[in-house]
């Protein structure tokens, strides 16, 4: 064996031999719950709001993990929520009582308290604010067997007695628990069909790109237009969509009224409600063939913001269902112009024919949620991504590198230990993240609390408390949290596992609350340490407590 060998055999040997010894010590070798990773140097520094799937509460958290407000309901989600720049929560809402359980939306202020309710028997999975105070609801649609079949349906594709359309409504508060439909687009207005000459709707599939083909499903399932999401687009005064079971979605014009549209003419694009644009699935207008399919049973497609990097763009969650078996987020740039046209070559698929971006992970079954999902773009060009069935949120940057991730703790009326196992439904819908500068935080105190996990270390603040590092093991950097109740001299020091000091990391006044510091692995006089078992100790005026981390390079 020549030199270099018995070289890398050692370190291998003593690498090994400090895993055991801390495995031994019994100190975890990563967080379960709550916060798993923050590159504060890469991850974008703002407050992350959710609503796990089976809790009333709606939690926001800092970059951290920390807990700083939370918003209770009766309810559970139904399912999205956002923060408005007024401070305000609005929150989809599944209503339950009497055995039945209906959908809908609530207002809280920042106090928690209702401002206003809107409860509607059909409303589904989301809705959206309007900047005019108003709220777009999807909204599912039940057509009987016999109005199927006179629209023109395949009596073959009815195994029930109904089947599920869609309708978009506009509700605008007239009380606190009352609200006007001041707009309605109902899918049921703009279909197609060449099944049926003597029904309504008759009429050739490819030469209608605009209407909906009530015929094309991807089985017989009464679930036919199952529809996830919707956005708004103020600038084109617009609406996107997404259809799950026929893996497209759809721009409508919001320009119109409602009687407009119900029709094929009129609003700003002279075509009344008929469909403007559509993506993910072009077989579906009898463009192209099944294996120009884009979308799998995809959710939140929406708008990237402007100001932020692909402003326009549209970014998709692709859940990979029902058969792909891997999840992705899709970036596209619309065929549209300034004024919101979009351009079709007759015969054709809408464009674009490849996506501007996608994300998967390297072995791509990683990355699999087949039922829920969200993403959202974010000021430091980083992207935000709910992997929805495992209640996990990561953001990664425009290399598709991790830097943020967090592991939902909450299932129900449960919160989970640190250490325990991320199982049970910890599923998410969607998640925010908001810029600290965000004006829904205006005169607003935002304090971190605790993490949301339990674990009985995290206790309330008494007098200090220190936290367990994150992440560790490490390399090189690692991030060392403690809070106090008073404003005190603070010294924080890492010894090794003779008792030598090898960095002072504080030690200074510090003010009352929570406190961070990144140690780089190096000792006082900048060099780097090796690899093994270190502790870091407090002392903050009377009170002194000593923790265990591990650096493995």
């Amino acid at each position: 064996m020549n030199i270099s060998s018995k070289n890398l055999v050692s370190e291998s040997i003593s690498i090994l031999l400090v895993f055991i010894v801390y495995i031994s010590l019994g100190i975890a070798q990563e967080n379960t719950v709550g916060l798993i990773l923050n590159d504060k140097n890469q991850s974008y520094n703002g407050y992350t709001l959710f609503a796990p799937n089976l809790a009333r509460i709606t939690y926001l958290i800092d970059n951290n993990g920390k807990l700083v407000h939370q918003w209770t309901s009766d309810f559970i989600p139904g399912m999205s929520a956002y923060l408005l720049e007024n401070g305000n929560l609005l929150r989809a809402a599944k209503i339950t009582g009497s055995g039945q359980r209906t959908g809908g939306f609530e207002l809280f202020d920042w106090e928690n308290d209702l401002l206003w309710k809107f409860y509607h028997g059909t409303q589904h999975h989301d809705i959206e604010p309007m900047p005019n105070g108003n709220v777009l609801m999807v909204v599912t649609d039940r057509k009987s067997a016999n109005e199927a079949i006179q629209a023109g349906r395949d009596p073959s594709l009815i195994d029930g007695n109904n089947i599920r359309s869609l309708s978009i409504l506009e509700i605008a508060q007239t009380g606190s628990e009352t609200g006007d439909k001041v707009w309605q687009w109902n899918a049921w207005d703009h279909l197609i069909q060449e099944f049926d000459n003597t029904k309504d709707n008759s009429g050739v599939v490819a030469d209608h790109p605009e209407l909906i083909d009530i015929n094309f499903a991807r089985n017989g399932s009464e679930d036919w237009l199952h529809t996830n999401s919707v956005d708004y687009n103020e600038d084109f005064d617009q609406i996107i969509v997404s259809n799950r079971s026929t893996h497209e979605i759809w721009v409508i014009d919001h320009s119109t009224t409602t009687e407009v549209a119900a029709t094929h003419e009129g609003g700003n694009s002279n075509k009344g409600g008929d469909l403007l644009y559509r993506w993910g699935n072009p077989i579906g207008y009898g463009a192209d063939t099944a294996g120009d399919q884009k979308l799998h049973g995809q959710h939140d497609a929406h708008w990237v913001e402007q100001g932020l990097l692909g402003e326009g763009n549209i970014m998709i969650f692709s859940n990979g269902w029902p058969d792909r078996g891997y999840s992705s987020i899709e970036e596209i740039m619309p065929p549209v112009d300034v004024n919101g046209n979009y351009a079709l070559t007759t015969g054709s698929a809408y464009g674009p024919s490849t996506q501007l971006w996608t994300y998967t992970t390297p072995t791509q079954t990683d990355f699999n949620s087949q039922r829920f999902g969200g993403s959202q773009r974010l000021p430091n060009d980083n992207t935000l991504i709910c992997n929805a069935d495992k209640g996990e949120f990561f953001e990664i940057t425009a290399a598709n590198e991790i830097v943020w991730k967090y592991q939902n703790p909450v299932d129900g009326n449960t919160i989970l230990n640190q250490g325990d196992p991320a199982v049970g439904n910890l599923q998410v819908f969607r998640c925010y993240k908001y810029a600290p500068d965000y004006p829904g935080f205006d005169g607003k105190t935002l304090i971190s609390g605790d993490p949301l996990r339990i674990n009985d270390e995290l206790g309330e603040i008494n007098n200090f408390k220190l936290y367990n590092n994150y992440p560790n093991p490490f390399n090189p950097l690692t991030t060392i949290e403690f809070s106090i109740k008073e404003r005190d001299l603070v010294t924080i020091t890492v010894f090794d596992m003779l008792g030598n000091k090898v960095k002072t990391l504080v030690s200074r006044v510090v003010e009352s609350g929570l406190t961070s510091v990144t140690w780089d692995s190096k000792d006082d006089s900048g060099s780097l340490v090796s690899s093994g078992i270190y502790f870091y100790s407090i002392q903050a005026g009377q009170y002194n407590q000593t923790k265990k981390m591990m650096l493995l390079r």
